[in-house]
């Protein structure tokens, strides 16, 4: 009888329906674990992001630089054929005869013999038409081939056709972008998104350490 009133009053401290100590633990250590897994997903989906940010383009250094055949200012194909087991500079930009696209093009003009000791070559592209690029190399003694792009094939390949902002309206256009290519046909260096001051004396300084 004694022990029947023990087990009575046991049960009358736990009201139906209410939790145990051992059941708020248990809840309180899948919270953890829920709070601990929701950690790191979000770890990993920031170090995603931050992966995706910089990896701009299919292409980087050490990629096999592609093969084109695009038209040059003449109006010839330009078989990139002509370059294998030679070093050179392949430098996207926006459009012929714009302020800084003519700075980087005499950039370039002026510093032609130096890379010209190293062998290296140098080749514009944009998507403007044939004659405007004999415009522009005319009228700037721009010695280098030009080449159009104009179905923005390369500039694709390269990953240089992105989604750019000007004054709030997007648009697509080619991100200014340098990429040095080893006489092995392998990128050796790239610049994206360039600023033109001081950029060519980065590229002099890449295409020395050239073997």
């Amino acid at each position: 009888m004694a022990a029947k009133r023990a087990t009575t009053a046991g049960k009358a401290g736990t009201k139906p329906g209410s939790k145990t100590p051992g059941w708020r633990g248990e809840k309180a250590r899948k919270a953890k674990t829920q709070s601990s897994a929701a950690g790191k997903t979000k770890r990993v989906t920031e170090r995603s992001a931050s992966t995706r940010s910089t990896a701009r383009g299919p292409l980087g250094e050490g990629s096999r630089a592609p093969s084109f055949r695009l038209l040059d200012k003449d109006s010839q194909v330009f078989d990139s054929y002509a370059l294998e087991g030679k070093p050179y500079v392949l430098y996207f930009y926006p459009k012929d005869d714009t302020p800084g696209c003519t700075k980087e093009a005499c950039d370039f003009r002026d510093a032609l013999p130096r890379l010209a000791r190293r062998k290296v070559q140098v080749i514009g592209v944009s998507p403007d038409a044939p004659g405007s690029h004999a415009r522009f190399a005319d009228k700037y003694a721009l010695p280098f081939r030009l080449l159009s792009d104009s179905e923005r094939e390369l500039a694709k390949k390269y990953g240089v056709w992105v989604k750019k902002q000007n004054y709030g309206r997007e648009y697509m256009g080619i991100e200014r972008s340098t990429f040095l290519i080893g006489a092995d046909g392998v990128i050796k260096r790239v610049w994206r998104g360039v600023r033109v001051p001081g950029h060519i004396d980065s590229v002099l300084a890449e295409a020395a350490n050239l073997s």
